[in-house]
Order: C-alpha cells, then sequence, then structure tokens
C-alpha cells in the first residue's frame, strides 16, 4: 500500500462535510492478479435513491518538482483504478481530487484540457487548508 497524500485527510473531511460516508480507506482493489488501492471509497444515500451514490477518490497534491511527471503519474492510476472499477465495482464512479491552485494554473494550460477532456477525467477540486470541496 502506498504513503498517503499530504492532503488525504483535508480531501476525507470535505468529503465528509458534504454528506459523504467513507466506506474505504483505502479502497482496495485485486483484478487479474494486480493489487491497487484508490485512496478512499465513499457513498451518499439521497432519500428518493434506494442505493445511493458510491464514489471512489484518487487524491493527489501536486507538491512536487514537476506538474507534468505529477500529472502523468496521476493520469496513469486514474485510468488503472477505473479499468479495475469497470470490473470489480462498475457502480462506483472514480473521481481524481486536486488542490484548487493546481486546478486554476496547471489544469487551465490548453494541454491539460485537453487530456482531461480526451480520457474523461471526474475532477474533484478542493482547498486544502479550509478543507472543503470548491468543484465537482
Amino acid at each position: 500500500m502506498s504513503a498517503l497524500d499530504i492532503f488525504h485527510h483535508a480531501v476525507k473531511n470535505a468529503l465528509i462535510k458534504e454528506g459523504w460516508t467513507i466506506t474505504h480507506d483505502p479502497l482496495f482493489l485485486n483484478i487479474g492478479g494486480v493489487e491497487m488501492f484508490v485512496d478512499l471509497g465513499a457513498e451518499k444515500f439521497i432519500a428518493a435513491e434506494k442505493n445511493g451514490q458510491k464514489i471512489a477518490v484518487e487524491i493527489k497534491s501536486f507538491v512536487g518538482p514537476s506538474n507534468i511527471s505529477e500529472f502523468h503519474t496521476a493520469l496513469g492510476q486514474y485510468l488503472d483504478y477505473e479499468q479495475a472499477l469497470e470490473e470489480q465495482d462498475p457502480e462506483r464512479v472514480l473521481y481524481l481530487a486536486i488542490p484548487v491552485d493546481i486546478y486554476n494554473t496547471f489544469f487551465m494550460l490548453q494541454f491539460i484540457q485537453t487530456a482531461v477532456r480526451r480520457h474523461r477525467l471526474r475532477l474533484v477540486v478542493y482547498e486544502p487548508q479550509q478543507e472543503v470541496i470548491v468543484k465537482w
């Protein structure tokens, strides 16, 4: 199992504030002999629905020396986790959690926006100090 991202608890607390119940910390996946750990699994029960919503959230901080290198890692993990979830837990929707400052700068670059669209990345934008979700 990999180390927790530095903003793991901030994102977890932000999800709880929005009414999500953390069901897995981390969410373990085992597909074809490959073990993976998505940072969080969560559920939100809605009164009008019997089953509610189920999500998986991979948290990234982008605090390393190269944002593009961090993006490559995040994208690779996202694609692997998405494939694993399709097989193991197809009703769970995967999100990539990124800090608001990275979203407002790096993720506004044309190349990154194209990659987000092309790979259909679902983003959760969080503010780490206030522990809130800014954008889904």
